[in-house]
């Protein structure tokens, strides 16, 4: 199961997000996701955890708690849209 983390610590670490799920079971991955220009972390991340009930019980029990002073946003992963993101073109100019 795909798992969504909000409200990450700026500083965390891909190993500290993975340590506080492998306390609940088995984790296939965890990543920390970074702003392509400055690097820095945009304060959410993906856990992937193969068996669904150790990550139901990983969100039950990490969701509303603290992680490096920030209280965490916990729950199962929407899938992505990949539907093109913003404006469409249409040119409202003259057309010559």
């Amino acid at each position: 199961m795909n798992i969504y983390v909000g409200n990450l610590s700026h500083d965390i670490t891909e190993d500290e997000l993975r340590q506080a799920f492998a306390d609940h079971g088995e984790v296939a991955s965890a990543n920390v996701i970074s702003d392509k220009f400055t690097g820095r972390s945009r304060g959410f991340g993906f856990v992937e955890m193969p068996k669904d009930d150790e990550a139901r019980a990983a969100i039950e029990a990490l969701n509303g708690t603290d992680l490096k002073g920030r209280t965490l946003n916990v729950n199962e992963a929407k899938p992505r849209n990949d539907k093109p993101r913003g404006g469409g073109g249409g040119g409202g100019g003259r057309s010559w």
